[in-house]
């Protein structure tokens, strides 16, 4: 067992929302004492600058390039997290002092997996500056060298969870955690320290992008777009007939793999509607792939909060006889839990302990990763170095 450490986990997602923060105390294994937490949005000018930064993105051929507008935003995008610690430090009572390290995702710009080539733009020598503290970042590209898709990495943090859970009999076995987030993961906890875990289709991303082009809002708050609308069975089903779902090799998802439907495919609402239900149908659609069909679904991530999905992922996974939690049902914070699994990677990074697996990435192995960056005086320099 190793040293308990303070961490503080940065998730920015595919949702480019904003920035969740989330503090644990962990020794990267099965020690997970939970935090405070909070989250800070961007403004929608700098929203709209990471839209224009995707547009870029697609010029990279060698995952250091950052061409257009990405240098810029790499920096400004930094300087945020670096804001929204130091707001969360004040805001909690702490001080830099009392954290040991930063886990910093960053943002991601380009993923595709099949070319080896993931890229989180995200200085984590400026970061580990700018916070006076040690950060742990670019966790994914030592997976993709080892062969492995990138995605999920959060896996490691559900299982952990997952075993305080199961003392506790607060849920039927085999459970699975599924975070709607922009695109859907699923991690399965089997018997022993089996985990398997893979995105599971599209989710929240389209719907969002669906609402802001048809109606100049970020996203159906409460589902009440969806509410009003009615499913389109030929529309869901076209998505739902995707390669992705009968494809026997699981792989990892890029925010262009599934795009919204034309304007004249559906209204506002029945748009809504229609990919409300192929979010939560993609989930069950790739549970096939699982040994066992889950007895609870445990749900995080910005999709839960929307009722729409989870009336239909409650229905579909109760006719194949499972259960839906929400995160909150068990005690978790279904918010914060990426920005919570950052932090714990990061100590797990600096123990050297797996990040991912086999069953969860493809990897060849069980491998760690990340970068560590420390503070430095500006005279010398920020050094950063695999670890």
């Amino acid at each position: 067992m190793g040293k308990v450490l303070t961490a503080i986990g940065l998730m920015s997602g595919t949702s480019m929302d904003g920035i969740d923060v989330a503090l644990v105390e962990t020794d990267g294994e099965t020690i997970v004492r939970r935090g405070p937490s909070a989250g800070y949005a961007y403004e929608p000018r700098f929203r709209d600058r990471l839209k224009l930064g995707l547009e870029d993105a697609k010029l990279i051929r060698k995952r250091d390039e950052r061409p257009g507008v990405l240098a810029e935003l790499e920096r400004d995008l930094t300087f945020l997290h670096a804001q929204a610690v130091k707001a969360f430090l004040q805001e909690n009572n702490l001080l830099a002092g009392n954290v040991d390290v930063i886990g910093f995702h960053g943002q991601t710009v380009l993923h595709r997996p099949d070319e080896a080539l993931t890229v989180q733009i995200g200085d984590g020598d400026l970061l580990a500056r700018e916070t006076l503290t040690d950060v742990v970042y670019d966790m994914r590209a030592n997976d993709m060298a080892h062969g492995g898709q990138g995605a999920p990495l959060i896996p490691a943090y559900h299982a952990a969870l997952a075993q305080g859970l199961s003392d506790g009999s607060d849920i039927d076995a085999p459970a699975a955690f599924v975070n709607i987030g922009g695109i859907s993961n699923i991690t399965y906890i089997g018997a022993g320290e089996s985990i398997i875990a893979f995105d599971s289709g599209p989710g929240n991303t389209l719907i969002d992008q669906w609402v802001e082009a048809h109606a100049g809002i970020p996203y159906d708050q409460g589902g009440m777009v969806a509410a009003e609308g009615s499913v389109l069975p030929e529309l869901a089903d076209r998505y739902l007939a995707h390669p992705f779902f009968s494809s026997e090799k699981r792989r990892s998802l890029d925010r262009n793999d599934f795009l919204p439907p034309a304007a004249a495919e559906a209204s506002l609402e029945d748009g809504a509607r229609t990919l409300a239900h192929v979010t939560a149908a993609a989930i069950l659609r790739s549970a096939r792939h699982l040994p066992q069909m889950p007895a609870t679904y445990i749900v995080c991530g910005g999709g839960r909060l929307n009722p729409v999905i989870m009336k239909d992922l409650a229905s579909l996974t109760e006719a194949a006889g499972g259960r839906v939690l929400a995160a909150e049902a068990l005690g978790l914070n279904g918010d914060s839990m990426e920005a919570e699994a950052w932090a714990y990677l990061a100590v797990r990074s600096l123990r050297g302990l797996p990040l991912s697996y086999p069953g969860t990435t493809g990897v060849i192995r069980p491998v760690s990763g990340g970068r560590l960056a420390r503070p430095a005086p500006a005279s010398t320099g920020t050094s950063a170095r695999s670890v």
